[in-house]
């Protein structure tokens, strides 16, 4: 849209950012970056045109929900990239005239959220949540959510990110809730949500199931001593017990109370385990079926030396692996995934047989991670407690074999929120059959509906949903989605044969009433309704992200009022991490397909994970997690420390926390700004499926933003200065490639053919590296235009130009030149750096004019490029002769350590042994300004074909360089340089590179380089390669020394 397309009211904003003082001397990102967002937002510049959006085609629009960051404190340096990278891709698109809806919100976020603030309370009045009651606890949680859930915002706000703030969400808002319960309600009804017993993974300390992505697993390799939550002692893992079950002898009874001497004389099975305890719940021993040991013992019972009644019977299963500890495992099929398994198949096999008993499955663990009534003597002790005293008494009874450090590395589940060690229960819960859904969405890839990116994630998602297992959808929390499920009490229930048939799904408790008289044509006294105390798993409300802030279930949106659903959903893509394909981006899909029949988006995009300079993940109990307003508005070490010190950690990971700010920045982190933080981190994605960020490397594209401003402040000088000479009709305007070439073709010079032409390059490659994700590329194409073409060529060449007011038609196409380069320069940038584009592009039209003016950058057409006779190859062979050039006389320069002061006094002679005619007319045209000004140089002579004569000349007075087998170049040396010392400095420069070059080669040689990762044999290759055309460069320069000085 064109600046008259706006109300005033909301143009009136841009008077707010003052930009009528003189542009400072340096960039300031702090004083750059305020305001905008403001302006923006009053504008209306981020909401679209819902009408408009209505006519248009999927493909004219582009629709993306924000991966909800969870509520409970700040966005981390992973959200940053996520934002930056989903904007660009807004900014892209609605600069290239779609209709954009960005969707912002954050995430209620069940468990974390609760944790957090379950900790707060217990360190500032020492009381837990069943102190306050759930009511009251839940009460104290809005509270905090609205206190600091607008953390977030601001945040997202302040790295330029141009949402949609009128749609704004929460995954617990009124309409989203509701959202969530007709899920459900749809789901149960239609029998793919199901109330069932099995194993889920269990969080003793917090008393709740968890998902996968909340259980962090722990590599040990050696025994080991954790401290756990609730618990007064240290646990001992990596620690393996065998211990013995005697064996029943047929036609022999035993005393149950056996005693060391009794158990003596009885035959025993050994076993190993790694969590001692569970003995109290095993049903059996399982042995491989060829494993002649055990062959004869196959079917017999062993004794269970605390539990008299309990049978334990020796059984077979190809899962038994004969070569670990005795080759006889303990089956205890309530708490192992792996016995579950094998005690499943047994009683599978053995169903139709009545002589064959089946296995037990046994819960040994309370909620609370106590030993239950299942357990005898043991009852009521903690388990941990209880693995002391297992192996205690075991040892008394000489059943204790060994207890030796386990030579297998052992992965021990722990809680991310609680850090207590992770039990396997069997406990009632909500379940979620996803196979039917999950089946389409791997058809959907396999058809390219559905297209993933980068495709090698692609064998992850077929991983996943091939082998799919029901999804356990309850939490024992109180915080999040009450499921709105009631369980129906009744005396007569002899009719019931499912546990699913006592329970009812329903909005409300009048609702679940009607819903009981229809199912069980009970009346109404016959019967009471219960509701479950549970909440649904966090990732079930976020799983409808993709169409539930549209106003699904509903027609219209209750938010808005509109018909937003059938308007822009099915939303375009979908941005994340790849740590979350399954767990989010999977369930997305598949209940998509549940509640709409519809795939929610057409692509998915995931980038690379953010991990520490080292390559470690980021996590608080590293103390390595970066606060992007950190990097934004810089900090000193001091506060970093004091930060952490305030905030919601444990005591233990402020420690760790601190250290690691001691460790990498010593100094602090420097201000950078949101626009260097978003370029750094986009220039980051190339790294594949991991970004090792160095917070060294952003402080340089902070440099980069500062180039970018100087280079404007160059150019918007000199338009001032032009302004004085021209009079006040003639105007300065930012045209269009196309109009520059038309209008001033007969004025143009090389360098505005080159700048010209480069710029249509860039142009092409960043419009298709936002439209294949390459963002990397786009970042190295803006950044090398601007930097090593605009700034280092164009405007040192220029500079010329404009100190010749006199000759001012070439100053003034320059000028325009200029502002078209700026101009389309910074609408290519926008989207990766929104902030200092859009104060450049603003103080750009306080000075010039254009046809295609917006009022505001995010709104102004992305640049096309121009199909143009003139703007072709041809260009690009021509300067990469002239840099060429340019470069081995700096080359040369550099290692005679010649002064600057002393550089122009320097001629080179350029001599070219070829016929090609436009390569002369090159050397002969432009090679005295481009050669002369950027190798900084007093002069060039270009000499076409000499004789043998001249150049025998130019040998005994020169130093000799050959830049191709057609081009040399003869610098003459200034009198003031030491030819002696200079070879002297030349030897030493030799030695030194030689050395270094010795040592990559003895490193490449070593046996251990095999295991060398790759990206480091690909940085030292490259080294190498530096290192010999240096040394090349440094002989050639020693024998035209030499020569000189015979």
């Amino acid at each position: 849209m064109k600046t008259e397309e706006y109300q005033l009211s909301g143009a009136q904003a841009f008077f707010k950012k003052s930009l009528e003082s003189p542009m400072p001397q340096s960039y300031c990102p702090k004083d750059v970056e305020s305001d905008w967002d403001n302006i923006w937002c009053s504008c209306g510049f981020f909401s679209p045109n819902f009408e408009r959006a209505k006519t248009l085609s999927q493909e004219e629009k582009f629709v993306m929900a924000l991966p909800p960051p969870n509520v409970t404190g700040c966005l981390h340096i992973g959200h940053t990239l996520t934002s930056a990278i989903q904007d660009s891709l807004c900014r892209y698109h609605r600069m290239c005239g779609k209709e954009v809806l960005w969707i912002p919100g954050t995430d209620h976020a069940g468990i974390a959220t609760q944790t957090v603030v379950e900790r707060i309370l217990f360190k500032s009045e020492n009381k837990s949540r069943h102190d306050y009651g759930r009511d009251e606890f839940l009460t104290r949680v809005w509270d905090w959510k609205e206190k600091y859930g607008t953390n977030i915002c601001t945040q997202l706000r302040r790295l330029g990110c141009s949402f949609d703030w009128t749609r704004e969400m929460f995954t617990m808002d009124e309409y989203m809730s509701k959202a969530v319960s007709q899920a459900f309600i749809n789901l149960f009804n239609q029998g793919y949500i199901y109330r069932g017993t099995r194993l889920v993974s269990w969080c003793s300390y917090l008393h709740t199931a968890l998902s996968d992505i909340e259980v962090e697993v722990v590599e040990i390799q050696k025994p080991t001593r954790l401290r756990i939550p609730g618990y007064d002692k240290t646990v001992e893992v990596g620690i393996l017990w065998y211990f013995s079950y005697p064996l029943q002898q047929e036609g022999k009874q035993y005393s149950w109370h056996f005693e060391p001497e009794n158990l003596s004389k009885i035959p025993k099975i050994t076993v190993a385990t790694t969590r001692l305890e569970t003995m109290l719940g095993d049903v059996a021993v399982a042995v491989h079926p060829n494993d002649e040991r055990y062959k004869d013992l196959v079917g017999n019972i062993c004794l269970h030396p605390f539990l008299p009644e309990r049978k334990i019977r020796i059984i077979t299963d190809e899962y038994v692996d004969p070569e670990f500890g005795t080759g006889c495992v303990k089956i205890t099929p309530a708490h192992d995934k792996n016995d579950f398994d094998v005690a499943t198949r047994y009683n599978n096999k053995y169903k139709a047989d009545p002589s064959m008993e089946q296995l037990e499955f046994i819960s040994i663990f309370t909620l609370d991670g106590k030993m239950s009534n299942k357990c005898a003597s043991f009852s009521g002790i903690h388990r941990f407690s209880c693995r002391e005293l297992c192996e205690k008494e075991l040892s008394r009874l000489n059943l204790l074999v060994d207890k030796t450090p386990n030579t297998k590395s052992m992965q021990l589940p722990i809680c991310s929120r609680s850090d207590d060690i992770v039990e396997l229960i069997m406990i009632p819960q909500w379940w979620m059959n996803c196979k039917p859904f999950a089946e389409m969405a791997c058809q959907a890839v396999r058809n390219k509906e559905l297209v993933i990116e980068p495709k090698f994630h692609e064998q992850t998602w077929f991983h996943w949903l091939e082998n799919i297992q029901d999804w356990c959808i309850s939490r024992q929390l109180w915080w999040g989605h009450r499921i709105p499920a009631y369980k129906v009490c009744m005396e007569n229930i002899n009719a019931v044969k499912k546990p699913q048939d006592i329970w009812v799904a329903a909005d409300s408790e009048e609702e679940a009433i009607k819903e009981v008289i229809n199912k069980f044509q009970l009346k109404l006294g016959e019967f009471t309704v219960e509701r479950d105390t549970d909440v649904l798993d966090t990732w079930f409300s976020s799983g409808l992200i993709p169409f539930s802030p549209l106003g699904w279930p509903y027609q219209l949106n209750p938010r808005t009022g509109k018909d937003d659903l059938s308007t822009f959903f099915p939303t375009t893509l979908l941005e994340t991490g790849s740590d979350i394909l399954f767990f989010w981006v999977a369930r997305m899909v598949m209940l998509s397909y549940a509640c709409t029949g519809k795939l929610p988006f057409k692509t998915v995009y995931l980038h690379a994970m953010v991990r520490d300079a080292q390559g470690r993940k980021m996590s608080k109990s590293l103390g390595n997690v970066i606060d992007p307003l950190e990097v934004i508005e810089g900090i000193s070490l001091e506060d970093l420390n004091d930060k952490v010190k305030k905030g919601n950690l444990p005591d233990s990971e402020i420690k760790r926390s601190m250290e690691s700010n001691s460790k990498d920045f010593p100094t602090g982190i420097p201000e950078c700004g949101a626009d260097a933080l978003r370029y750094g981190l986009l220039a980051y994605t190339k790294q594949g499926r991991n970004i090792n960020l160095d917070i060294k490397r952003v402080v340089a594209y902070r440099h980069f933003c500062n180039k970018l401003w100087n280079a404007c402040k160059f150019a918007f000088g000199n338009i001032e200065k032009l302004k004085e000479v021209y009079s006040e009709s003639t105007k300065f305007q930012a045209l269009s490639l196309n109009n520059i070439l038309e209008n001033y073709y007969s004025y143009l010079m090389w360098e505005d053919f080159f700048i010209i032409h480069r710029l249509n390059e860039c142009i092409t490659k960043v419009s298709a590296s936002f439209k294949e994700y390459l963002f990397a590329e786009a970042v190295a194409a803006t950044y090398n235009f601007w930097l090593y073409e605009l700034c280092d060529i164009y405007l040192e060449l220029t500079k010329l130009r404009f100190k010749e007011l006199n000759n001012s038609k070439s100053a003034f196409v320059a000028a325009q030149v200029l502002c078209t380069c700026i101009d389309l320069g910074l609408r290519l940038l926008h989207p990766m750096i929104p902030f200092v584009t859009e104060e450049l592009y603003q103080r750009l039209y306080q000075l010039v004019s254009s046809p295609d003016r917006f009022l505001s950058i995010s709104i102004a057409k992305f640049p096309t490029t121009l199909k143009h006779p003139q703007l072709n190859y041809k260009k690009d062979l021509e300067y990469k002769i002239m840099m060429r050039i340019v470069s081995q006389i700096r080359s040369l320069t550099s290692i005679m350590e010649i002064p600057n002061k002393e550089k122009l006094s320097i001629t080179v002679y350029i001599i070219y042994k070829g016929q090609d005619s436009d390569t002369i007319q090159l050397l002969e045209t432009v090679a005295e300004s481009f050669i002369t000004k950027l190798a900084n140089i007093g002069s060039t002579v270009t000499v076409i074909n000499p004789d043998i004569k001249k150049v025998n000349e130019l040998k005994s007075q020169c130093l000799l360089d050959i830049v191709d087998d057609k081009i040399d170049i003869y610098l003459t040396v200034p009198q003031k340089v030491d030819l002696s010392q200079a070879l002297q400095k030349i030897d030493k420069q030799l030695a030194v590179n030689q050395k270094s070059l010795e040592s990559y080669e003895i490193k490449k040689k070593l046996l251990a380089y095999d295991k060398v990762p790759e990206p480091v044999k690909l940085l030292n290759e490259e080294k190498i390669n530096q290192l010999v055309a240096t040394i090349a460069s440094l002989k050639i320069a020693k024998e035209n020394v030499e020569s000189l000085l015979k």
